[in-house]
């Protein structure tokens, strides 16, 4: 497979994780939370958040969707809805938030593809750390003793970011891999001696 074969390859998965990392910022549908339901016909409120807003939705559970002991929900039964978008990122507002073609031409786009490398690279990182961050208050909340959150489970917002992780720092990582110097053909050979490789 020739060099450009490789980086168009390459980025197309950055854009597919691009892609999956915007759908995971902009969409709250991180994990849901569901409380206990001990009784039939009658309504609870469920949760689902991301990373900009809490929306809480309140569902009639009726005998078809009751299961003794379980929780509230399917978030995707109908119900009203209200969200409120965290503090930290609406000052000043009311909002919920938790407690805890030449040689020259193929030069320059060696030389452009370490720097994005690089960012990408540390895009998929910054993913990472959103994803475990995201983990660990989910977690820090169920465990608490004031919750009355008692279930949990992480939806398609969350596995976007997980994706777009994965594929944010692998296509980083070939990016970085493909601006390095040809391995020479000859053991007496340097990097620099030896002959660039081709673009097609």
């Amino acid at each position: 497979m020739h060099k450009r074969t490789k980086i168009k390859v390459a980025i197309f998965v950055l854009a597919v994780g691009m892609a999956c990392m915007f759908a995971a910022v902009v969409t709250d549908h991180w994990a849901v939370l569901s409380p206990r339901v001990d009784k039939v016909n009658e309504t609870c409120e469920a949760a689902h958040f991301g990373l900009w807003r809490l929306c809480k939705k309140y569902i009639y559970i009726g005998p078809e969707n009751y299961v003794q002991g379980g929780g509230c929900g399917p978030i995707s039964l109908p119900g009203e809805e209200n969200c409120t978008y965290f503090k930290h990122f609406t000052p000043g507002q009311d909002a919920e938030i938790f407690d805890y073609k030449t040689q020259k031409a193929d030069k320059r786009r060696d030389y452009l593809l370490k720097p994005a490398g690089m960012f990408y690279a540390f895009a998929g990182l910054c993913a990472f750390i959103s994803v475990e961050v995201m983990r660990q208050s989910v977690k820090r909340m169920i465990e608490s003793e004031d919750t009355i959150w008692i279930e949990y489970h992480y939806a398609w917002s969350f596995a976007c970011a997980c994706s777009a992780f994965v594929l944010l720092f692998l296509s980083g990582l070939a990016l970085l891999v493909l601006s390095m110097p040809q391995m020479p053909r000859n053991p007496w050979e340097t990097c620099m001696d030896a002959e660039p490789e081709q673009m097609e």
